[in-house]
């Protein structure tokens, strides 16, 4: 039987919401009464960062490998990173990692491929908007991945980092967002919106105010676990 493990603590409130939503999402594809297996391995989100703002890749790679190796000591048969950011070093991790991963930004490229979506905004950390591999994977399906203007971009990582990761939300913080999301929809053409930050459906749970198609990344993560979960059940 397949486990899932969760590699989560990048941050800990996304790392709730994945916990949450797996069992939720299972227990609704899946309703007689059962709960799915999940390994969740909670690691220190200060060492990510700092490996991340000093731009050690290797360091980072090396972090996040270690962690998922637990995870298949563990009993883990598929892997995923509950963040957007480490997405950074995802291939250097699939192609070391003992057990086999389960990518964020694919499955996010999956849901907008399918939505036929040509032209999409991300938010998330700065690493995340200015680190190329949200754009790489979307240039495959002919999808052009936009990010906001400098300032705007500093604005989403300062109150994502020290805001969102902690837990908290603010209403003019919510209202900056939208804003910056209306601008983008109005400026620079985007269709949809990539929440390409785990704790930004806290600030941002539906797309009425924006008016577009938000793409939920971490939800869509969970259902593509579940989704593999399910198929080996369904056997």
């Amino acid at each position: 039987m397949k486990l899932i493990g969760i590699v989560g603590g990048i941050g800990p409130e996304s790392t709730i919401d994945y916990y949450r939503l797996f069992i939720s999402t299972y227990r609704e594809r899946r309703p007689d009464g059962g709960y799915p297996p999940v390994v969740i391995n909670s690691i220190d989100l200060a060492r990510a960062l700092k490996l991340v703002s000093s731009n050690d890749l290797a360091g980072l790679a090396a972090y996040l490998l270690e962690e998922i190796r637990r995870l298949a000591r563990a009993g883990a048969t598929h892997g995923l990173l509950s963040s957007n950011t480490p997405h950074i070093v995802f291939d250097e991790l699939r192609r070391a990692s003992p057990i086999p991963l389960i990518s964020i930004v694919e499955t996010a490229c999956g849901a907008a491929a399918e939505r036929k979506l040509r032209r999409v905004g991300l938010f998330g950390t700065r690493f995340t908007m200015q680190g190329g591999f949200y754009q790489s994977v979307f240039a495959r399906e002919g999808i052009a991945v936009v990010i906001p203007e400098s300032e705007d971009q500093e604005f989403i990582h300062d109150t994502y980092l020290n805001e969102l990761v902690n837990g908290v939300v603010r209403v003019e913080t919510r209202d900056r967002y939208v804003a910056i999301a209306r601008h983008m929809k109005n400026r620079q053409g985007i269709e949809a919106l990539i929440l390409g930050g785990t704790e930004l459906p806290l600030l941002l749970r539906d797309a009425i105010d924006i008016g577009m198609t938000l793409l939920d990344t971490a939800r869509l993560h969970v259902e593509a676990a579940v989704s593999e979960l399910l198929a080996d059940e369904a056997r």
